[in-house]
């Protein structure tokens, strides 16, 4: 058995990539699927699409390699997270479409559990604030507004899965119904302290225990799939920005990653100490090793590679992503034009469903070069957002904030944008050689369960720089640019 299988099931499309044992990418797979809008601040997606392309991934990328299931050694998931689907335990059938992490209908709960002093337990036991981003309210809507769910789910006759469960599920044909620790920490469910789920909070948003799964560690035994030719173990497990996490080999406390899809997501490493803000960061699970977690602070952006999509599908200012970096070269450095991409709320540090998007210092001159840097420089001012609260709540020492900040994801292929973050953030920026790191962290994970790939340290040492970004922005020039940021966000929050 010489290869390793990473599943990367994401918001807008599904992955297979193929490892070697020496975790080495062979080959790679991916297929869209649509996103669904019923109203304003509503995201679905269908479950059906979720995983018929998650298989026909699969199958592709073993067909365009001549790869059998002889020869793949295990299965590692990585997953949207938060992402909220319920379905029939007999039959496997979804109740309704997966509700999405970005979706805001349960606002008004989230507002009027805050308001009766629900959100500070919440808070000490999940390490999540009351947002509308977890699952626990997504799951909650479900039970109440699909018709005999509520008497179905008490009976035991459904299942709740983060996509992580749900393809598990599907893998193994209903067999195993289980999730890891990281994607357990997200539904707002999970008590990280204790290590299981809690009863207190389950109470609290009326959710009956048995739809839950099962909860292991990220390196473990998650069944079995015979669907493609043979039989193929599930090793390994993780969140995607967990598993960035691990791809990036932040495996000492302080270590901080930024991941750039969809949205945008930095962890910093906190070790075995459980880390509870003060700036509206979250505490979360990095990963789960042996039983034993290791915790981290997780700042969240919603729209990061999202403004890039807006750019080409809603203003339709360009045809290609990679065309944006140099439209964005072309803009009048004397323009300051400042957007808030707040298309579904503001996440960290902010933390307001309500906000919406906006841009600021608009002439008669701007035109889609000033848009496309904007919308750019965006996401290098919410990072900086992001890594002056991490800063504060670890503090100062060793472990405080991370000298160097590692990045990933489809974004950090654009140099113009990675060279703004670097200036923004007056910090280096290091790009990793392996770009793949959230199906790396999980084809690791599984690959070291299956006993092929060496452990935390030895993985950590065959980490390789691509690229490291300097800043090249004068400090004056970097702290009058934050500041009309801060003024441009103020102005949007709405309250």
């Amino acid at each position: 058995m010489t290869r390793i299988l990473a599943i990367d099931q994401g918001t807008t499309s599904s992955r297979a990539i193929l490892f070697d044992v020496g975790l080495a990418p062979r080959g790679i797979a991916q297929a869209e699927f649509p996103q669904i809008f019923p109203r304003s601040g509503w995201v679905e997606h269908d479950p059906a699409a979720i995983w018929s392309t998650t298989e026909t991934v699969i199958r592709r990328v073993m067909a365009e390699t001549g790869t059998a299931a002889s020869d793949i050694a295990a299965i590692g998931i990585t997953n949207q997270r938060e992402t909220t689907l319920l379905w029939d335990r007999k039959t496997g059938r979804p109740l309704h479409n997966a509700i999405v992490w970005q979706d805001r209908r349960t606002s008004e709960t989230c507002a009027r559990l805050r308001g009766e002093g629900h959100e500070e337990r919440i808070r000490e036991t999940t390490g999540l604030l009351l947002d509308p981003y977890f699952s626990a309210t997504k799951l909650a809507w479900l039970l109440d507004h699909v018709e005999g769910a509520r008497a179905r789910a008490e009976k035991g006759e459904l299942a709740f899965g983060t996509v992580d469960s749900y393809l598990i599920w599907q893998l193994t044909e209903g067999r195993v119904h289980a999730t890891d620790a990281t994607n357990a920490a997200r539904t707002m469910l999970y008590d990280i302290r204790a290590g299981r789920w809690s009863a207190e909070i389950l109470a609290l948003f009326d959710i009956p225990a048995a739809v839950l799964p099962e909860v292991r560690d990220c390196a473990a035994d998650f069944g079995i799939t015979t669907l493609f030719g043979g039989a193929i173990p599930i090793l390994g497990v993780a969140g995607d920005q967990q598993a960035a996490t691990v791809g990036q080999a932040c495996f000492r406390p302080g270590m901080v990653k930024s991941t750039y899809g969809t949205g945008c997501f930095a962890l910093a490493n906190t070790g075995s100490r459980r880390v509870l803000s003060n700036n509206r960061l979250l505490t979360t699970i990095a990963y789960q090793l042996d039983g034993q977690p290791t915790y981290a602070l997780e700042g969240s952006i919603f729209v990061a590679g999202a403004v890039v999509q807006w750019l080409r599908d809603g203003l339709h200012l360009i045809a290609r992503a990679d065309e944006t970096g140099p439209l964005a070269d072309r803009a009048d450095p004397h323009q300051q034009v400042i957007l808030v991409p707040a298309f579904t709320g503001l996440g960290a540090p902010y933390w307001d469903a309500e906000a919406r998007g906006a841009i600021f210092g608009l002439t008669r001159a701007t035109g889609p070069a000033e848009i496309a840097r904007a919308a750019l420089e965006s996401v290098g001012f919410q990072t900086r957002d992001l890594m002056e609260a991490i800063a504060a709540d670890m503090g100062a020492g060793p472990e405080g904030s991370a000298e160097t900040l590692r990045v990933d994801g489809g974004m950090t292929a654009s140099d113009w944008t990675m060279q703004f973050l670097a200036d923004i953030l007056g910090a280096p920026v290091d790009r990793p050689q392996v770009r793949e790191t959230t199906a790396l962290g999980v084809a690791w994970l599984a690959g070291m369960q299956a006993g092929l790939c060496p452990d935390a340290e030895g993985f950590a040492k065959a980490w390789a720089l691509d690229r490291r970004f300097t800043p090249a922005m004068s400090a004056e020039n970097r702290a009058t640019r934050y500041a009309a940021w801060k003024d441009a966000v103020r102005r949007t929050l709405s309250a």
